[in-house]
């Protein structure tokens, strides 16, 4: 199979999923249960993609600028900096690091 004809197959099976979720009951969606479970995969997933990101260098483990900024950006928010100040703060660490040559 072609590289469109792969395309074409995973862009229906995204279709095809997207479509299923109007599939499932509104009195399903709508219970408390079901409100905590997704905010806690929310939680979850994006502290796991901020891990990787910050953690992952290839097939390895990497301590570099992105550790100074993410605890930077975390003491911000301890400090409850609105986030356009965390941001800042955490981009700001990561080019001094960078410029001083730790990551």
């Amino acid at each position: 199979m072609t590289l469109w004809g792969w395309i074409l197959v995973a862009s229906l099976a995204a279709y095809a999923t997207k479509l299923s979720g109007y599939l499932v009951p509104a009195r399903l969606l709508e219970s408390p249960r079901m409100t905590r479970v997704a905010g806690t995969l929310t939680i979850g997933l994006l502290a796991s993609l901020t891990a990787m990101n910050t953690f992952s260098a290839g097939q390895g483990l990497a301590v570099d600028a992105r550790v100074l900024a993410l605890l930077a950006s975390g003491a911000a928010l301890w400090l409850r900096v609105p986030f356009l100040g965390v941001v800042v703060v955490g981009a700001g660490t990561a080019a001094a690091a960078r410029l001083l040559g730790v990551g």
